[in-house]
């Protein structure tokens, strides 16, 4: 696909992207086991760490490990 649009290089193709994505991805995955075997602490803890997920991506970018333009 990179070939066919070869001006449009980067997709959030970063650190702070992929990172950002991982934890939430993981808490997700985290809230649902917990969700399915009642535990309500698991639920909560995942819920805390897709925030701090969502608040990564702007963090590490501010850091300098972002898209470079």
């Amino acid at each position: 696909m990179s070939t066919d649009h070869p001006e449009d290089t980067n997709h959030g193709d970063s650190i702070a992207a992929w990172t950002s994505v991982i934890v939430i991805m993981i808490a997700v995955a985290g809230a649902t086991v917990s969700y399915l075997i009642g535990f309500d602490g698991g639920v909560l803890a995942s819920g805390v760490a897709i925030l701090v997920g969502i608040a990564l991506g702007p963090i590490l970018k501010a850091l300098g490990l972002g898209l470079k333009k």
